[in-house]
């Protein structure tokens, strides 16, 4: 029989289109669908999820690719279909909404809702029927059906109150103050928390929450507390060994099931990705361990490699499923690996990946291993090497030579379903990473794909001054929200410092301008996440805390906090000040979730540091920035004027008018608004930098 396609056919989301052809009558988040509510007197049925979503696969599978599912559905409701990476805006909403009303959140998301937005049921996966204490859909439609047309009132009203109260959470403004005992409870969050044996925070599910540990390394750079850095390393180390980690194609999946890091959510994340290169890349530079360094470069290899556009932007998503199956695509057995490999290298690959002959990847729902196992490393290199009488460098050669041979032969399997939509904000954190990366290793091409990146933003999702949120296909589409303004300045600041190019700058100024005309919440202080001339919702959010991706509001503080220390403007350094007042009172409850505000702060509390950089053309290199960056100190910014970019950063930063362009460099170090005298000598500089 012919399947038709529904109204979400002719969408760009890759999302949507896999219900396109669903027997439910699915609509996209539009005005006709609410005008067929409102004509037909009929509740919405609002569904929102993303492309690699394992249980979004499972419900639409057992519900909504179901003809008697479908037909309830169609029946009952007018139903509606959203991505929430396109409309992080109406996910964040809605999600507020299941939190408040349940204690709890995910996806894919399940609001039930009148006519005009207003939520009246929430809830998140269910199956076709009454299974594991869930009601079914076969149940709960009709038990919908029936509220709706006998319980009218008591819907309207119970839809009303709800609206209010989500409006009421939105409108949040503080008196109070922070100083800096807020980083000392922070960490002492952290510490009873943290995981000894295991490392990360917490039991099971485990979240690599990658700016928790940036946070970390602040804070041991500014107290030499060596717990700080241990459980930095204590977690980086036991993700890197773990299954979470893709030892055969690189990249790192969302989270882990357990508490070990061995069994994963075996889809991977851009976002996710930059914040562990950002993470991993940091901590080599205060630890010189090559292990870090490494792990940074195979991260990126993994980025360039498989979520790379050809004209350089970067994939949203891998899938966890292959072939109907999660995890398929990365599971070994042991008999494919002897078959693959000689003896002497399959026995080498089985006792470092610890392949069991059995599996370690269980099939849960019957309780009973498969015989699959996922790949993970119980001991340091350096220990296998020992037991295996090999020097570690010929040991780390033997393993790349095996693991090459492995990751071709894993090519030719069926990949999981790539999203290969482009979003700006994840972009802008990838952007920063790859900037970040570059100096910290050293590694040139890491900056060149940062460029290509920033081009492509600028070439399709940057136009008339704005950012748009989503590229697919040739389309640009849906207005930039606060992440994608906030990720991108923070992007533009980074490639600015890193390649002096006072463009850069001049758009991360331009765009906080338009931050401040229609982001700002001009009475509460803060910004909402989406402008004011964007569509409107049924409340306007205004976000602060750090969840799996930075938000918007912490990112920003650390652009105002670094755009004030680059220009010496006042302006920006006083809008800083009431953002942190804004959110205060949230922050001082609980500092650990909110690791990224928190290194805003750490900034803003100091010892921050400015270093200018003068020469003539060609005199400064990327090199001397390069090996500047080699030093873990993140609370500085780095400004360089030659004869090609001085008339434009004047315009900029005209206190720069009263630096000296001399023929070879010449570097000002300035600190607590004071400037010591100029050096020509960089090794000087990072003397006093690394002191400090």
């Amino acid at each position: 029989m012919e399947r038709k396609p529904n109204k979400l056919i002719n969408e760009k989301s890759p999302y949507l289109l896999q219900h396109a052809y669903n027997p439910v009558d699915w609509y996209p988040w539009c005005d006709e669908a609410f005008e067929k509510a409102k004509k037909e007197d009929k509740p919405i049925f609002l569904s929102i999820g993303y492309s690699t979503c394992h249980w979004c696969h499972v419900m639409e599978k057992e519900s909504f690719e179901d003809e008697e599912v479908a037909k309830l559905m169609n029946e009952t409701f007018v139903s509606i279909k959203v991505d929430r990476e396109e409309r992080p805006d109406i996910d964040g909403v809605y999600m507020s909404v299941c939190q408040m009303i349940t204690g709890s959140g995910g996806w894919p998301l399940t609001i039930v809702m009148t006519p005009d937005k207003k939520p009246f049921f929430t809830g998140t996966y269910f199956p076709k029927y009454n299974q594991f204490g869930r009601i079914g859909m076969i149940e709960l439609v009709q038990k919908l059906n029936e509220i709706w047309k006998n319980r009218r009132e008591e819907v309207l009203k119970s839809a009303e109150e709800i609206t209010k109260s989500l409006t009421l959470v939105s409108d949040n403004k503080s008196d109070e103050g922070i100083d800096e005992k807020i980083l000392d409870k922070a960490f002492d969050e952290f510490s009873r928390r943290f995981d000894n044996e295991f490392g990360g925070f917490g039991n099971a599910p485990k979240f690599p929450t990658p700016h928790n540990l940036l946070f970390l390394m602040r804070y041991f750079k500014r107290t030499r507390n060596p717990n700080a850095l241990a459980m930095v390393e204590k977690t980086l180390t036991k993700m890197r060994k773990g299954g979470i980690y893709d030892h055969i194609g690189f990249g790192f999946a969302r989270y882990s099931t357990d508490r070990y890091w061995l069994v994963p959510h075996f889809e991977k994340m851009l976002y996710d990705n930059a914040l562990l290169l950002m993470t991993f890349s940091e901590c080599y530079q205060i630890t010189k361990n090559e292990f870090y360094k490494s792990t940074a470069e195979e991260i990126v290899e993994y980025v360039l490699r498989d979520m790379t556009h050809p004209e350089g932007g970067f994939y949203s998503a891998e899938d966890a499923d292959s072939e109907g199956e999660e995890g398929k695509f990365y599971l070994w057995t042991e008999d494919e690996i002897r078959q693959l490999l000689p003896p002497n290298e399959a026995d080498f690959i089985i006792k470092v990946f610890n392949i069991q002959t059995n599996g370690n990847w269980y099939d849960e729902p019957r309780g009973v291993k498969t015989g699959n196992n996922i790949l993970h490393l119980k001991k340091s290199y350096k220990q296998l090497a020992e037991e295996l009488t090999l020097t570690e460098t010929d040991f780390l050669f033997r393993l790349q030579t095996i693991r090459k041979k492995m990751f071709e032969w894993r090519e030719k399997r069926i990949h999981p379903h790539k999203d290969d939509k482009i979003l700006t904000d994840w972009n802008s954190l990838m952007i920063s990473a790859l900037v970040k990366s570059s100096l910290a290793l050293e590694k040139a091409e890491f900056l060149d794909a940062a460029l290509n990146a920033d081009y492509f933003i600028k070439k399709y999702l940057y136009k008339n001054r704005k950012l748009f949120h989503r590229f697919r296909e040739g389309e640009s589409a849906i207005d930039g929200n606060l992440d994608d303004y906030s990720f991108y300045i923070q992007a533009q600041l980074d490639l600015f410092e890193a390649t002096a190019d006072a463009e850069f700058l001049e758009t991360a100024i331009g765009l906080n301008e338009l931050l401040f005309g229609k982001f700002l919440d001009k009475k509460s202080g803060g910004y909402f996440f989406t402008s004011n001339d964007s569509e409107q919702l049924i409340a306007r959010q205004k976000e602060i805390y750090d969840g799996a991706v930075p938000s918007g509001n912490s990112v920003q503080l650390l652009n105002l906090v670094r755009l004030f220390e680059l220009t010496s403007n006042n302006f920006y350094y006083e809008f800083a000040q009431k953002q942190i007042k804004a959110f205060a009172g949230e922050v001082n409850r609980m500092p650990s979730v909110f690791a990224q505000f928190l290194c805003g702060l750490d900034f803003m509390f100091g010892p921050a540091i400015e270093l200018v950089i003068t020469a003539k053309e060609n005199k400064i290199s990327e090199n001397i920035i390069r090996t500047i960056s080699q030093i873990y100190f993140p609370s500085k910014v780095i400004i360089s004027i030659n004869d090609s970019n001085s008339k434009k950063l004047l315009a900029l930063i005209p206190h720069l008018k009263d630096y000296k362009i001399e023929e070879n460099p010449l570097f000002y170090l300035c600190r607590n608004f004071f400037c010591e005298k100029p050096t020509s000598d960089v090794n000087e500089i990072i003397s006093k930098i690394t002191e400090l």
